[in-house]
């Protein structure tokens, strides 16, 4: 899926990250905002994974 579409998709795209990501607050989601490399800094900071991993999975 294209950045563009992420970010226009974003308040649905939300809500599965929560459901897969239970540590991201809605906090760290607005600042995100359907930015990926913002997305993989908080997985990595949050569940403490390295960038790698956090972009496999």
């Amino acid at each position: 899926m294209n950045q563009d579409r992420i970010q226009g998709r974003w308040k649905q795209i939300k809500g599965k990250l929560r459901e897969r990501w239970g540590r991201l607050t809605d906090d760290d989601l607005d600042i995100i905002a359907g930015r990926r490399d913002q997305l993989l800094g908080r997985i990595q900071e949050r569940h403490g994974l390295a960038r790698e991993e956090a972009r496999r999975r």
